[in-house]
């Protein structure tokens, strides 16, 4: 399963007016949440923040 959704997070996204960058606010995202494969993407996203939280607070201790 392929989303049609471009994220505008790189460069060479000159979309939309000044106003909407502004906002900082994402467009419609066309993500299928019932999709298995969203939710194991959303599991390892979570584990490696996870990580990222946790490694992050052993160099703080």
């Amino acid at each position: 399963h392929t989303s049609s959704y471009e994220g505008g997070l790189g460069p060479g996204n000159n979309q939309g007016t000044e106003d909407e960058k502004k906002n900082n606010l994402p467009q419609d995202f066309d993500i299928d949440m019932d999709d298995p494969e969203t939710e194991k993407a959303a599991v390892a996203i979570q584990s490696q923040f996870r990580k990222f939280q946790k490694k992050k607070q052993d160099v703080k201790s």
